[in-house]
């Protein structure tokens, strides 16, 4: 087990679990009863989760959210300066990764104050290797911004993107978040939404984007996590600029717009519309 060095202090993450109490680990049930410090998220998810786990700290507890965390990591570092043993916990899954944490483990590095994990769930890591989708090479871009006009750029950005990307929605806002990548990156783009992981309602749907979409409409619950296939690679893609603008001229011939004829055969060929665009006015 890990313990503060002589002299020195010991930041340690410790993940907690996402859904299932008996995904703790012992060595979490360790940190929690011998740390000096713990710095946890929410306290009270705190409270709960160590009397789940029939532990009693003997550590001073510290909140460590969004709203005071710039200001509390100078608090921490005190304590790690003066040798104590800090654990830090979020709600759920790995601190640092979309929760509080970063700023500490920054400040700590610079110090030269030993930073130390204890492994455990990941939503991140649980949705890809369910997914069904390509896990060699990944991304991880957390939440999108909530205004469409900024999350329609964001995914422009990334419509190009070849590896797998993983992104984290609030449930209210997975269907419009669907829709948007469906025009960015293609109706027919593999994707897998995550819902629920390993709790009791615990549910995958694997589909095209537009179809996940539509499936969405009805409403989403519970803590969702959305996997999707990167784009095929440039030299791979399924039709070359030349078709694409051939069949962009076609569908214009029989009367549609070039916006929405550039819409029409994206979504035909399960590629983003930016694609299409490219190879239209290339030519």
């Amino acid at each position: 087990m890990n313990t503060a060095p002589s002299g020195g202090g010991l930041l340690v993450l410790a993940a907690t679990p996402i859904g299932r109490l008996d995904d703790a680990s012992p060595r979490l049930v360790h940190e929690l009863r011998t740390a000096d410090v713990i710095a946890a998220e929410d306290t009270r998810r705190l409270r709960r989760l160590c009397r789940d786990l029939d532990v009693t700290p003997r550590a001073r507890v510290l909140s460590y959210f969004e709203g005071n965390e710039s200001r509390r990591t100078g608090d921490l570092m005190a304590e790690l300066r003066a040798g104590a043993h800090v654990v830090l916990v979020t709600d759920a899954g790995m601190p640092a990764v979309s929760d509080p944490g970063y700023r500490l483990v920054s400040a700590a590095v610079a110090e030269g104050v030993p930073v130390t994990v204890v492994p455990g769930p990941s939503a991140v890591v649980a949705a890809l290797a369910v997914s069904g989708l390509p896990v060699d090479r990944f991304c991880f871009e957390g939440f999108l911004p909530r205004k469409p006009a900024e999350r329609g750029r964001r995914l422009a950005e990334l419509a190009d993107e070849e590896r797998t990307m993983v992104f984290f929605e609030a449930p209210h806002r997975t269907e419009a978040t669907l829709a948007a990548m469906a025009e960015a990156f293609g109706a027919g783009r593999r994707a897998a939404v995550c819902r629920e992981l390993t709790k009791t309602y615990e549910e995958v749907r694997r589909d095209g984007l537009e179809a996940l979409a539509a499936w969405a409409r009805d409403g989403v619950r519970g803590e969702v996590t959305i996997v999707v296939a990167g784009a095929p690679p440039a030299a791979n893609a399924a039709v070359d600029a030349d078709q694409l603008a051939e069949l962009v001229a076609t569908r214009e011939a029989e009367g549609l717009s070039r916006r929405d004829a550039i819409a029409a055969v994206a979504r035909a060929a399960g590629i983003s519309k930016r694609i299409v665009y490219d190879a239209v006015h290339k030519r």
